[in-house]
């Protein structure tokens, strides 16, 4: 696969070439040339086009939400060859990518099903007319997802801002461009106009700021890191822009006394080490109530040893490896740090040994205590299986400790005492609370941070909303002309 997908056309990229690795073994996967600033003005332009043209414009909704449930059933048909694909791309384990690319077609199913029954509004009028509010698309999107979930992030933003009647321009990142690729495929056999999608792997500094800055891109929609998240808000800001954030997150998960301990070591793990810990919203800070502290991490140590590190496609694998061999560095780099600020590493801290291993970018599940809340390895995003344990002697000083970040994006409660969490779900600064679960989502319930952890939400049937405008209409019912111009 050695194409762009250039508004309807399949073609060669016109910017830097990008170099797809299997971090599994370091093996190249594909070499091709992304988009430049020139392809993505191309894909803006035909994309405007394709939304303004009757054939797309003036659907119903109900037809167009046939044209979801077909990218749906396509997605479907095709999960086990995206799941291979994108264990190839990112190393995720095929459990993972399998739910992944079962997730992204849920999203589209769900968007066709809200999308039938999202309703206007006649608004209560308060002279001789009839009031209505009515929504209507923004224009061209602009979609820039992340390496750490491709498919589903796509279809997170395409669907509903397709649904919304839209075209999107889809950018993914440069590592993981290969799902992306696939999921346009998909979108073209299940008869989407053309130019409604394109998908533009390319450099962010190149490809992602021409997109931002198009003046026929109405909107972006981003999922990343904080620093470029800003970069776009400033640019959004400038065009008076409308922009939705999904940021960085240092996640508090917090375990009491009165928790189902087995319960809760099993969501500990999960929470940071599944997705190698390269998930936003990982559980990557473990406050754990004093009185049980040194059994329970010691317990939680244990079984973090247990965890099976091995390659994507090996069903027995637990922990894959990180998505580059770069990154895993910068894992590595935060570990050092770790060490310098008088952490204590409980377990792993290093590569794993032997041949098996040595040819991809694995990194051991890592647990840390010893470090005060406010050190930098506990305040600052590392996106790998690194977890860091602190203790708490009460509520307050929980409440102090969790919500002592520049990050609010998710929280995860452990106790039996239902008055206990809730009082503290709403404690704590955090757009997402799990309680006596971890990582769970669904496609109807709106997700988005506080903070720095981003702006906007997605998901839930309004989300297609935030990829429209809203228009108020007047109907005069006077019978009499107005009267200010009228003869005196």
């Amino acid at each position: 696969m050695t194409e762009i997908f250039v508004g309807g056309e399949w073609r060669q990229g016109r910017g830097p070439v990008l170099t797809s690795i299997n971090p599994a073994d370091g093996s190249v996967n594909a070499e091709f040339a992304g988009a430049s600033a020139e392809d993505v003005a191309d894909a803006v332009t035909r994309g405007h086009e394709a939304m303004n043209d009757p054939a797309w414009r003036d659907l119903r909704p109900h037809e167009r939400a046939r044209i979801l449930t077909r990218i749906a059933d396509g997605l479907e048909s095709e999960i086990e060859a995206i799941s291979i694909l994108q264990t190839r791309d990112t190393g995720k384990t095929r459990g993972e990518t399998t739910a992944l690319a079962a997730s992204a077609a849920g999203t589209f199913r769900y968007m066709a099903a809200a999308l039938e029954t999202l309703e206007d509004e006649l608004t209560p009028p308060r002279g001789d007319y009839m009031t209505m509010s009515v929504h209507e698309p923004l224009g061209v999107i602009g979609a820039i997802t992340p390496w750490n979930s491709p498919i589903a992030s796509d279809a997170q933003k395409a669907a509903p801002a397709l649904a919304a009647g839209n075209a999107v321009v889809l950018k993914p990142a440069e590592w993981t461009p290969l799902v992306s690729l696939k999921f346009a495929r998909i979108c073209e056999t299940a008869g989407l106009p053309a130019g409604l999608l394109s998908v533009l792997p390319g450099q962010g500094r190149i490809a992602g700021d021409a997109i931002v800055r198009h003046p026929l891109v109405r909107k972006v929609s981003f999922t990343g890191g904080t620093r470029t998240g800003r970069h776009l808000a400033t640019v959004a800001g400038e065009k008076l822009m409308p922009i939705t954030l999904e940021l960085g997150g240092k996640s508090p998960t917090v375990v009491f006394a009165d928790s189902d301990i087995e319960h809760a070591i099993n969501g500990v793990l999960f929470g940071i080490f599944s997705s190698s810990g390269q998930s936003c919203i990982a559980g990557s800070r473990l406050f754990i109530e004093r009185g049980i502290y040194d059994e329970f991490l010691g317990r939680l140590v244990a079984r973090a040893r247990q965890l099976r590190v091995g390659p994507g496609e090996d069903p027995a694998t637990q922990v894959a490896p990180l998505v580059h061999f770069d990154h895993r560095a910068s894992v590595e780099r935060y570990v050092d740090l770790a060490r310098e600020e008088g952490g204590r590493i409980l377990c792993g801290g290093a590569r794993p040994d032997g041949t098996a291993h040595a040819d991809g970018a694995y990194y051991l599940p890592t647990i840390i205590d010893g470090l005060a809340n406010a050190s930098r390895t506990c305040q600052e995003e590392i996106f790998g299986p690194v977890l860091v344990a602190l203790p708490f002697d009460d509520e307050d000083d929980l409440v102090a400790q969790a919500n002592d970040s520049v990050y609010g994006l998710a929280c995860g409660l452990w106790s039996r005492d239902y008055q206990k969490v809730w009082r503290l779900a709403r404690r704590i600064a955090a757009g997402t609370v799990w309680i006596n679960t971890y990582k769970q989502f669904s496609i109807s319930t709106p997700f988005g941070g506080f903070k720095d952890s981003g702006l906007g939400r997605e998901k839930g049937r309004h989300g297609i909303r935030q990829y429209m405008q809203q228009k108020s209409l007047y109907w005069g019912l006077n019978e009499a002309p107005l009267p200010w111009a009228m003869p005196r």
